[in-house]
């Protein structure tokens, strides 16, 4: 910080400060109406005070702070830089021939810092303690989860389809079982069919009821009679069950090598997991887009003031955010570019706030 001219240690401080701040008291109003919405589940649970303490809420804030963080810097901005211009500060540094460009450069010291903690902690940090919160949820609050599942259907490796009328997660049982293959020129070679198949945990074999091959090559079609069995095949239940990964508990290594898995599977979790690594990657790009936009509206002294200047903030940040949900939501159940769809929000409110600082007086 030394290192740095007053007048960047000066803005710098304020930036830190009031988002810190700001940060800390959202987050004490969000614990405070989470206890109240959880409170007959830690009641009804087995949960002592320190374990919700340590187990749940440390683990829940970081997630929280790095999901909202570009809001609580935005309102931040506008704060601190509201009172600097209704002080008539800003126009004393402008005055005393310090460019309009020279002055944004403590907001993207700020902006960079925050951002380059966010990108760290949304790759790597928020997962371990996503994995903390999401085994506490599992064993104190949503107890109830599905265990049945039906109509799956993936690719367990290239040229080999798998379908199942349903799985029964409890008893580790697979109801009508397909499983088919194929050769290079996609010809179907061999199909496994079953009524039933269950894994044996102890052996590593499924247990299989009404087991018949089908095999297709060019001496014809054979097909063997119905007959029980034990046979080693290269699934685990896991694979049935559609619940039993949370990309929210992945590091980003490991989320992309499980899109890749994924993509090979045909998997319909594909899209998701993308828009999650995509926003962990991009996200805090608008840190710095949230910055600027903050600067720019906020710098002007006005009559309204700070409440002009929040109002106006606030309705702004209210739209950034309802335009990252709806772009999802189109790369998620339509046919947008998952991609397009973290970064088109960001590319429009960039344009934005590049308008906004142009136009800020200097």
């Amino acid at each position: 910080m030394k290192l740095l001219p007053t007048l960047d240690r000066y803005l710098l401080f304020k930036y830190l400060k009031t988002f810190l701040l700001a940060m800390a008291l959202i987050i004490v109003i969000v614990i405070t109406f989470d206890v109240s919405e959880k409170l007959d589940d830690f009641l009804g649970s087995e949960a002592s005070l320190w374990d919700i303490v340590s187990k749940y809420y440390l683990n829940f804030i970081p997630g929280f702070v790095n999901l909202y963080s570009p809001l609580f810097v935005f309102i931040s901005v506008i704060f601190f830089t509201s009172k600097l211009a209704g002080n008539t500060e800003i126009i004393a540094i402008l005055g005393s021939g310090i460019s309009y460009r020279r002055l944004l450069r403590p907001y993207i010291y700020g902006g960079g810092l925050v951002a380059l903690v966010v990108l760290a902690f949304g790759n790597f940090l928020i997962p371990v303690s996503n994995r903390a919160l999401v085994a506490f949820e599992n064993q104190y609050i949503y107890t109830h989860r599905a265990e049945y599942f039906n109509n799956i259907h993936f690719q367990s490796q290239p040229g080999v389809q798998v379908y199942a009328d349903s799985y029964d997660a409890t008893q580790l049982c697979v109801r009508e079982f397909h499983q088919d293959y194929y050769d290079t020129s996609l010809h179907l070679q061999k199909r496994l069919t079953a009524d039933w198949i269950t894994f044996d945990t102890v052996s590593g074999k499924w247990k299989c009821v009404g087991l018949c091959v089908h095999t297709f090559d060019s001496t014809g079609e054979r097909l063997s009679p119905p007959h029980d069995c034990d046979i080693t095949l290269p699934l685990q239940p896991d694979d049935f069950n559609q619940y039993a990964v949370d990309i929210t508990t992945m590091n980003s290594v490991d989320l992309y090598k499980h899109i890749l898995h994924e993509k090979m599977r045909g998997s319909s979790t594909v899209v998701e997991a993308k828009i999650e690594l995509y926003q962990r990657l991009l996200n805090p790009l608008a840190i710095l887009v949230m910055t600027f936009i903050g600067v720019g509206v906020s710098s002007r002294k006005s009559r309204g003031g700070i409440g002009l200047h929040l109002a106006i903030g606030i309705s702004l940040a209210f739209g950034f955010i309802v335009f990252m949900k709806v772009s999802t939501v189109f790369a998620v159940f339509g046919t947008l570019n998952p991609f397009l769809a973290v970064l088109l929000p960001q590319a429009l409110f960039g344009i934005a706030a590049a308008y906004v600082i142009r136009t800020a007086p200097k």
